[in-house]
């Protein structure tokens, strides 16, 4: 008797489960919480919060911290020489010379520490340390017991000078508003960002299209970094006002954040 012939057990999942499993599983490689939507959420909420600390951060950049050292600027390039009969170290308004003497110096720099100090006296009354932004010109000449003319403002010693060469050490007020300014876009735009992304992961929690860390977040904010800084260290070294890195840093983050959105939609395979 011929054994009866036995229909052959279906060993693959219908095209449309194998589609949806697919699909389930690249969403979960998504990048950054595309798994439940509670996460997705969650990581939204997060984001938002912190698009309100960068927003913050942003705010206190330019309501007091950049107008802040550009009064301390001004008011330090004001001042006029004190009075004999005014000399003092205290916090005054006016600039008073001082002849100290160097008791010893700390001028190295060895992988990422970096120390420049010399420590003063005056007489037998006053011993001090003042730090500095590197050794030139003057910190690398000096030595134990040698004369130095220490100009004070509020305070604190800004300048040392000795045998013609002046250094400004650390607190003395410097122009540079303009990296303040570099500081605050940055906090701004990174806050713009972090509220994008968190919106759309709570609005759509499961799809976000290319609104993910990886790569496109990962892009656009190296991207803001790269942008900020640049234009920061440019408007230094060109000495134009602060109020124009904002104008430049915006337009040219937004051109890169564009950028990087149409590269993806021509390239998809980078997405995830």
């Amino acid at each position: 008797m011929r054994p009866r012939a036995k229909t052959p057990q279906e060993t693959t999942a219908p095209r449309a489960a194998t589609a949806a499993r697919a699909r389930a599983t690249a969403r979960r490689a998504d990048g950054d919480g595309d798994g439940p939507p509670g996460r997705a959420r969650r990581t939204g909420v997060l984001l938002i919060l912190l698009s309100l600390a960068s927003a913050v951060a942003c705010c206190l950049v330019f309501t007091w911290w950049l107008p802040s050292d550009g009064e301390r600027y001004h008011d330090y390039r004001a001042a006029e020489p004190c009075p004999s009969s005014a000399l003092t170290m205290g916090d005054t308004d006016c600039l008073s010379t001082w002849r100290l003497t160097v008791e010893k110096t700390v001028d190295r720099t060895a992988g990422k520490e970096s120390v420049h100090d010399a420590t003063l006296t005056y007489r037998d009354s006053w011993r001090g340390t003042v730090h500095f932004n590197g050794s030139g010109p003057l910190l690398e000449r000096l030595g134990p017991g040698d004369p130095v003319t220490a100009t004070a403002w509020r305070g604190e010693i800004m300048v040392l000078a000795g045998d013609g060469v002046r250094q400004d050490t650390l607190e003395a007020p410097r122009d540079e508003l303009q990296m303040s300014a570099a500081v605050g876009v940055l906090a701004g735009l990174v806050a713009v960002q972090c509220l994008v992304f968190g919106a759309v992961r709570l609005a759509r929690p499961l799809d976000h299209g290319s609104l993910t860390w990886e790569p496109y977040g990962r892009w656009v904010l190296f991207s803001l970094f790269g942008v900020c800084f640049a234009v920061g260290f440019a408007a230094v070294w060109t000495r134009v006002p602060w109020w124009t890195v904002p104008l430049a840093a915006v337009p040219l983050a937004g051109c890169a954040a564009l950028w990087f959105r149409l590269r993806l939609r021509r390239h998809p395979r980078r997405q995830g």
